[in-house]
């Protein structure tokens, strides 16, 4: 699953450069089972199966002995934290990050506890594993180290980077199936561009996400 992503984009030519090293680790590879199984049946009944400690922990143990530490464990669940922008900016300050896809109707929670495991969600629905969040999250994370994102000035002005939704963008032509684009970004007045900027990102997060400016001390006039 993770091939095509991997070699693609800007990650494909941070890895070229050396600024992210993504390694792929199956935790089949560590069962003591001779069919490599995983997983098996949960402790007091129910559907489904449950990934066991055992290969996971034994994964675990083998990433920090080749890589001289724990590192950031991070477990992609839906029941964990929302993964946001500030976590992309934490997580990107690591220096390196172990990230465990679940499968099946979840990890046996001894993986977190003993682990010491941070619970990460990238949102509020039920995917069949961990793989397409742990994909965000490299991405997201990727984007934010130094070098990998060609301008890093643009980076400061994205949606959530200050709380807010990005405000619209434009590029030519001037007018498209009547459709002009507005008269202050081709005013040259760069004050009065920063001004709408603000104003129009307010706008939008009012209308989208009014939940991102709670707490947010008011725009000074």
């Amino acid at each position: 699953m993770f091939d095509g992503f991997l070699r693609e984009g800007i990650l494909r030519i941070a890895r070229e450069k050396g600024l992210v090293e993504v390694d792929l680790v199956n935790f089949r590879d560590f069962s003591d089972d001779p069919h490599r199984k995983v997983d098996d049946r949960p402790y007091g009944g129910g559907p489904g199966m449950v990934l066991a400690p055992g290969p996971i922990f034994s994964a675990l143990d083998h990433l920090e002995k080749i890589r001289g530490g724990p590192g950031r464990r991070v477990l992609l669940s839906p029941q964990g934290e929302r993964f946001n922008q500030r976590l992309a900016r934490e997580f990107s300050r690591e220096s390196h990050m172990v990230l465990v896809c679940g499968r099946y109707e979840g990890v046996d929670d001894r993986v977190c506890l003993g682990a010491n495991a941070r619970e990460v969600s990238v949102g509020d629905y039920v995917l069949s594993g961990g793989e397409i969040p742990a994909m965000a999250l490299i991405e997201s994370v990727a984007r934010l180290v130094p070098g990998v994102v060609g301008a890093e000035a643009s980076l400061s002005e994205e949606s959530f980077t200050d709380g807010l939704l990005e405000y619209p963008q434009y590029t030519r032509p001037e007018v498209f199936r009547g459709m002009a684009v507005p008269e202050v970004l081709r005013s040259g007045d760069h004050g009065a561009i920063r001004a709408w900027r603000l104003s129009e990102a307010l706008r939008r997060t009012r209308e989208r996400r009014p939940d991102l400016l709670e707490g947010r001390p008011p725009e000074p006039s």
